[in-house]
């Protein structure tokens, strides 16, 4: 029977990649985007009258799982997965107002991303990123001196931290996590209690509230969230510390958010390096750099909220009826130009 049953899995997996390229072939990738807004996600497995509080979860950040039974809003090990009507956002302030918190937010702006992608950065961060908060924004660059220098609202600061430039964007990719852990050890945490790293290339055009404060916090994937993770592009090569086995991983997370409690982001950052180094060592590259290697640390080390891809979509994806509002978004990708480095 077991046999039967996994001859027949492999055969709808078989019709479905049939179908998919089929698809693909006759209208376009839009259509596949099309299509994967109707693939089922379930809805929270916990029962209503449960105690659904992950440890790590901040005991300030009142949700409501069971409002949205249109998306999934909880994970089996009981975090919640934060969308748009599972939380109200003036007992959030009302809650996290009471506490003495200032926020950091990394972003990495390296050769020609800075002029391309830094100022629209900050300048949306201010009007929509923890509005009423402390906040210190640490810009990491080769070019301290042509990060644009904006007015920030009061109780807000900007600082630099010179880092290197690298031969190869795979290199900047890999290297964040060093310089994170390298900074998140001496002055930020001593600075902040949660701190959040970004890419630079995608702007706020929503609120980005406390809502997404925890002890450690991972962002679904705006082209993933909906796939199983036999289709997800998880490291699959057995050499590589990223790897993950069938049946290995529980979401495939988006590196261009993450975030969390200062010291947790430390040892975050810290354990990919190490998977960085290690894969050195090996004469491999994980298949999507730290991406691959955060994916692994989150399927070891739970996340203790997640949030939606509400905060960083993609527009090229079109509206989706489960997407109600979008906070962060891609800025446009222009790969080729930037790339070349880093130079």
């Amino acid at each position: 029977m077991g046999r039967l049953r996994s001859l027949m899995n492999t055969k709808w997996k078989v019709l479905l990649c049939v179908c998919v390229t089929l698809l693909v072939y006759q209208y376009g990738f839009d259509a596949l985007r099309f299509v994967e807004g109707f693939i089922p996600m379930g809805v929270c497995p916990w029962p209503r009258d449960a105690r659904f509080r992950h440890p790590g979860m901040d005991s300030h950040s009142p949700l409501n799982v069971w409002s949205r039974q249109d998306v999934l809003t909880c994970t089996p090990w009981g975090s919640p997965i934060v969308w748009e009507g599972t939380f109200d956002p003036e007992i959030l302030q009302q809650e996290y107002g009471r506490r003495n918190l200032t926020i950091g937010l990394t972003v990495f702006a390296v050769g020609r991303y800075l002029e391309k992608y830094l100022e629209q950065f900050l300048e949306t961060a201010e009007e929509h990123f923890m509005v009423g908060w402390r906040v210190i924004y640490y810009v990491f660059t080769d070019r301290p001196g042509a990060v644009p220098r904006l007015g920030l609202a009061p109780g807000r600061q900007l600082q630099t931290r010179m880092v290197e430039n690298q031969k190869r964007w795979q290199d900047i990719s890999m290297m964040r996590m060093h310089w994170l852990s390298q900074a998140l050890d001496t002055a930020i945490c001593r600075e902040v209690q949660y701190v959040f790293c970004m890419d630079v290339d995608q702007f706020f055009i929503g609120a980005f509230g406390p809502e997404a404060l925890a002890e450690s916090v991972a962002l679904l994937h705006s082209y993933f969230y909906r796939w199983t993770r036999s289709y997800v592009p998880y490291d699959r090569n057995p050499r590589s510390a990223a790897f993950l086995g069938p049946g290995e991983g529980d979401f495939y997370y988006h590196a261009a958010v993450f975030g969390g409690l200062c010291p947790r982001v430390k040892n975050l950052t810290e354990s990919c390096f190490q998977a960085v180094l290690q894969d050195k060592r090996q004469g491999v590259e994980a298949r999507w750099q730290e991406e691959s290697h955060l994916n692994k640390y989150f399927w070891q080390h739970k996340p203790a909220k997640i949030l939606s891809p509400e905060y960083c979509w993609d527009q090229a994806i079109r509206r989706r009826g489960d997407i109600r509002v979008t906070r962060l978004v891609w800025a446009e990708k222009q790969y080729r130009r930037l790339r070349q480095a880093a130079r």
